[in-house]
């Protein structure tokens, strides 16, 4: 185990092919658990969808930075982007899980999924760069 993965990606929604195979890929090289590929797919979609969708004013070519790290303990995630300032785990609305699904109002859910799927997130603004940081645990 050690292994790392340093990914680049353009804001373009079809870049997340070139994620999942990625992650695949990572969890694979480091003998992880088969569902560590879900959860690492889902979360970092999830996030990097945001960004996409959310980070940018502009419509310029931007780069996102993904790193994946693990050890005997747990699987490490970094999610770098020079977006608007945005901290999801405060900043985004929660969900309001209680309203039927077809009345729901868009937004907060995939952000509540990273954090039920997660360990420990979090989020820390340095210059122009937003970096989200996940973790979870490795079951013994």
């Amino acid at each position: 185990m050690g292994d790392r993965l340093d990914l680049v990606l353009v804001n373009d929604l079809s870049e997340l092919e070139r994620l999942a195979a990625a992650i695949d890929n990572f969890v694979e090289r480091n003998a992880l658990p088969p569902d560590m590929t879900f959860t690492l797919t889902l979360c970092l979609d999830e996030l990097f969808t945001n960004s996409i969708r959310h980070g940018y004013g502009d419509d310029g070519r931007h780069l996102v930075h993904i790193r994946l790290e693990s050890d005997e303990t747990e699987v490490r995630a970094e999610l770098e982007d020079d977006g608007i300032p945005f901290n999801p785990f405060a900043d985004a609305p929660p969900p309001i899980l209680s309203d039927d699904i077809e009345q729901r109002r868009p937004g907060g859910l995939g952000v509540f999924l990273v954090k039920e799927s997660m360990d420990r997130v979090g989020y820390r603004r340095e210059g122009d760069r937003n970096r989200i940081q996940l973790a979870k645990a490795l079951k013994p």
